[in-house]
């Protein structure tokens, strides 16, 4: 997901499909509130990521979520059974990232 963002990356940073839904994972499991979380999320993600690669990650999936959040880049037609975002302004950008991250 945001190994495809809308911007041009170094490929020298660049996430597998296997990192970034390990990324998404330990996204859930280690919420803002856990000490030491980037570094948590790096060594689940594996693959030599650094705690500061892994935040730069997130930063980056936040700003995709707002552009599409915000029209400026149509939601793809993804095939899922939950049937539509639920994603609400009251609901701080971690939640609906992680709501965001679980219809993938």
């Amino acid at each position: 997901m945001a190994s495809s963002s809308l911007r041009k990356h170094d490929p020298s940073s660049s996430w597998t499909p296997k990192q970034n839904k390990l990324f998404e994972k330990a996204l859930a499991l280690y919420d803002k509130e856990t000490p030491e979380r980037w570094q948590n999320v790096a060594k689940a993600v594996g693959g030599n990521k650094t705690a500061e690669e892994v935040k730069k990650h997130y930063d980056i999936l936040l700003e995709d979520l707002r552009q599409i959040e915000s029209g400026q880049v149509p939601i793809p037609n993804y095939k899922s059974s939950i049937g539509s975002s639920t994603s609400s302004i009251n609901v701080d950008e971690e939640e609906r990232l992680l709501k965001y991250l679980k219809l993938q």
